[in-house]
């Protein structure tokens, strides 16, 4: 998928990978469980990985990922994302400036850009990103320096930019609906969808709900 295909839609539900909740299955068979549950959208985040470990894992993934026509974002690392024909790269705050990502991937990528503020909104709308992702809007154990932010800077975030605005940080089934009214296109997850026992019924649950979210 291409940034030409891409639009809020893939937003609505988009799993965040992490490997705390592997246990005896693989992170490729958890993937799978959230598509056939109804993902929009695949971010893997490998932060310890030896490159050419994370190069094969994001070859393989992204296979699996084309088999079910939904875009494999690659958390941060722009290298492999265009080496592998990903359909996108996520940077935060702290990562490579959106201008560079551009520069080394071209256009044709979608870019993600993460932001806690309009100011930090707009220069990432402005520098060319085709989505953000927002947060943390609920307290999250995944980063454990990721303050909540409150529903008017969300809001104020949303009414700032026209581009697609997924919500991320402590998003389960249990609050989801607390994101109402917003503006917000989507929900991004990573426990609340790995750690589930059953992932694809989780997932089926929170595609629900998310829709329900944006109408």
């Amino acid at each position: 998928m291409s940034k030409y295909n891409f639009s809020e839609k893939n937003m609505r539900l988009y799993a965040v990978t992490d490997r705390a909740w592997v246990g005896d299955k693989s992170l490729l068979w958890q993937v799978e469980q959230a598509l056939e549950g109804g993902v929009t959208c695949v971010q893997i985040r490998e932060k310890d990985m030896e490159p050419e470990e994370f190069l094969q894992e994001a070859i393989t993934m992204k296979e699996l990922c084309d088999k079910y026509n939904v875009p494999l974002i690659i958390n941060d690392n722009v290298e492999i994302a265009v080496k592998i024909g990903a359909a996108g790269v996520h940077v935060g705050q702290g990562d490579m400036p959106i201008a560079e990502v551009r520069r080394i991937a071209g256009d044709d990528i979608i870019v993600g850009v993460s932001a806690r503020t309009v100011e930090q909104a707009k220069e990432a709308r402005d520098g060319g990103a085709d989505y953000l992702g927002v947060g943390a809007v609920f307290g999250t154990t995944t980063k454990h320096d990721a303050r909540p932010i409150e529903r008017e800077t969300l809001q104020a975030i949303c009414n700032a930019v026209d581009i697609p605005i997924v919500a991320i940080g402590g998003v389960s089934k249990d609050n989801i609906l607390k994101l109402k009214g917003t503006g917000v296109n989507g929900v991004a997850v990573v426990s609340g969808i790995f750690a589930a026992d059953d992932i694809k019924t989780r997932c089926e649950e929170l595609r629900s709900l998310s829709e329900d979210m944006v109408k």
